[in-house]
């Protein structure tokens, strides 16, 4: 063997094993995050029943924007509102962290930055665990909220990694991550939930502790197993003046204006090319979190689904994201990401109208099936393209700054459907949503003309 050769065997081993540490960070993440996701309506009826003062003030809110758009006065749209409001404010504080985060793992490297928002996460949670008001389950949500570092900096580990095949195998790990996070996480919160109440106990507190012990255990894992990415030269020294401004400014993360802050600042068309990226990244999530939300209404609406049948809807799509993700994504070779986006926001095209202008199971689920099969490919693909950018100093700026973008667009998204859905009606707003992608379209075809220098 080649002394050449073993540096690169060694190098793509630990990629390999890289990616393998961050897919099992990810999970356990993931697994304690989705717990809360079928339990949401139940604890919102639970503090409604209590009389929590708090509660009260804030379904006053929920209570002029159903009004304002129109919403019938109905128990399971109610729970899908003021869930939403929450999640918009997670999302929100998403916006305003990421960014923090991932700048301050340039500075301090990935592994202490992750240690400690999963421990942060950890206090979340042991709040949510004790909570017997809506205040303490607010601060639960506030923390995690701003804690919630995770997934950029998972995203910022790999994007370290030197080799663009093995950059591209760990996004679609991560991609993966999602999935079955998103299909598993639920379900065991559900199962949770039911099995070990006992008369007296407050429902949701067997699972607030199984994602206590999740959280736990990844920070354990995280300590033990995961090695630092970021070498000590590639660390950044001390921040520009202008740095905390850059990562706090709406204008300036959308013209990623703290990548600029450098010694050897990208050139004109890098930028260009990361800038459209993000807005790419950003209009994408505005445009699918809008059918997202609205999709509980449409499916309760239309075909009268239940509860379960909602999780049943959801877990197929869990799966074929999966199974998309797993099969296909990772194997899509460097260079051939934009023509991958491209073809997955198409496919959402018909995919928003048959769902919209759905009257029988089987149109519903063929819609679905595209939209799963896009929502597998778009993020992981666009934070592949978006990793190559910046210096290897700015990995963590530049993936949390992605990040922000993503949950400013969950954040608004949903609030501009939903009041589209109800003014307006079903078919109009998906056909609405439909004819919009051709705005992230448009925008990923400018990419294409712009060469790297």
């Amino acid at each position: 063997m080649s002394s050449e050769t073993k540096p690169a065997e060694d190098g793509a081993s630990f990629s390999s094993k890289v990616i393998g540490i961050v897919f099992v960070i990810l999970l356990l993440d993931l697994l304690g995050f989705t717990l809360i996701l079928p339990l949401l309506p139940s604890i919102l009826d639970h503090y409604a029943q209590t009389g929590d003062v708090t509660y009260q003030s804030m379904q006053t809110l929920v209570d002029w924007f159903r009004e304002a758009v129109g919403i019938p006065l109905e128990k399971k749209y109610n729970s899908v509102l003021f869930g939403g409001l929450i999640g918009s404010l997670f999302s929100l504080l998403q916006f305003l962290s990421s960014p923090v985060t991932g700048a301050l793992s340039d500075h301090r490297g990935r592994r202490p930055l992750l240690i400690l928002t999963t421990l942060g996460l950890m206090s979340s949670y042991a709040v949510w665990a004790v909570s017997r008001s809506f205040n303490m389950f607010l601060l639960f949500r506030v923390i995690g909220g701003i804690c919630k570092g995770n997934v950029s900096l998972c995203t910022a580990i790999v994007a370290d990694l030197p080799c663009p095949k093995a950059r591209n195998r760990g996004m679609a790990m991560i991609g993966i991550a999602f999935s079955l996070g998103f299909t598993v996480g639920p379900l065991m919160g559900a199962y949770f939930a039911v099995s070990s109440r006992t008369p007296g106990d407050v429902f949701y507190q067997t699972p607030a502790l199984l994602a206590l012990a999740f959280s736990v255990a990844d920070v354990l894992f995280i300590w033990l197993m995961l090695p630092e990415t970021l070498t000590k030269d590639s660390k950044v020294s001390s921040a520009g003046s202008g740095d905390s401004w850059d990562l706090l400014s709406p204008l300036s993360l959308f013209l990623f204006a703290a990548v600029t802050r450098t010694k050897d600042p990208p050139s004109k068309e890098r930028m260009k090319k990361l800038q459209l990226l993000g807005l790419v990244y950003f209009c994408y999530l505005f445009l699918f979190s809008g059918l997202e939300f609205t999709l509980s209404f449409l499916t309760h609406q239309r075909f009268q689904f239940t509860s379960m049948q909602q999780g049943k809807m959801f877990f197929f799509i869990g799966v074929v994201m999966a199974v998309i993700q797993g099969g296909y994504a990772r194997r899509i070779k460097p260079g051939q990401h934009i023509g991958a986006v491209r073809v997955a926001i198409l496919m959402l095209i018909p995919a928003f109208i048959l769902i919209g202008l759905s009257r029988n199971m089987t149109v519903l689920y063929a819609g679905l099936a595209l939209y799963a099969f896009a929502a597998a490919l778009v993020v992981p693909c666009l934070s592949t393209l978006v990793s190559d950018h910046g210096s290897a100093n700015q990995k963590g700026t530049v993936m949390g700054i992605l990040r922000s973008l993503g949950a400013l667009a969950r954040a608004l998204g949903p609030v501009v459907s939903s009041s589209v859905y109800w003014i307006a009606s079903a078919q109009t707003c998906y056909l609405i949503l439909a004819a919009s992608f051709v705005i992230p379209l448009t925008l990923l075809s400018k990419t294409r003309r712009l060469k790297d220098e």
